[in-house]
């Protein structure tokens, strides 16, 4: 590479970092109220939800991202839900480090690996170029709330309450 493009390069990530910077410090800190509307659109995008032809009315949440996995937590915190009320899964190919990412995830969740189902594993398709792999590789964290059919109504009508919200016209 030459010395133009890489300083260019190193330009567009000055200027990446500064503008992520700059958008994290304008939220600043969240009040509880906001962390729950966050939490039920986090929920809505990511977790399960019952359907008319299955009723499942259990928070069920899977995710990889250990951010996403702590702000779903920081919400369930917000709601009264401990810690003792999870059961947790990880989901992985068959070829990673079940073992590692439980470890990884408990400490994560701040919750010991008794709490873990045993592990989903995902069967190789040797035709895929998988790009998730190596010791950074941990999988996705399922989070089951036991008896969490009152607290799934509540999510699903915060949810109808923000698009009912949304879409109404300011008077």
């Amino acid at each position: 590479m030459n010395a133009g493009l890489a300083r260019l390069r190193a330009s567009q990530e000055e200027e990446r970092a500064a503008t992520k910077q700059a958008a994290a410090a304008a939220i600043g800190d969240l009040s509880d109220r906001q962390l729950f509307i966050a939490g039920v659109a986090l929920y809505w995008a990511e977790g399960a939800k019952s359907k008319p032809h299955r009723r499942a009315e259990v928070l069920q949440f899977i995710n990889s991202d250990p951010d996403v996995i702590k702000l779903f937590l920081r919400r369930l915190d917000l709601l009264g839900v401990t810690r003792d009320r999870l059961t947790l899964r990880v989901r992985i190919h068959e070829t990673a480090d079940v073992e590692a990412a439980e470890k990884y995830w408990a400490d994560i969740v701040g919750i010991g690996v008794s709490a873990f189902s045993r592990a989903t594993l995902k069967k190789h398709n040797p035709r895929t170029a998988r790009k998730n792999t190596g010791d950074s590789y941990r999988g996705c964290l399922t989070i089951y709330v036991r008896q969490s059919a009152a607290l799934y109504r509540r999510m699903e009508g915060a949810w109808y309450g923000i698009v009912g919200g949304a879409v109404r016209q300011p008077d």
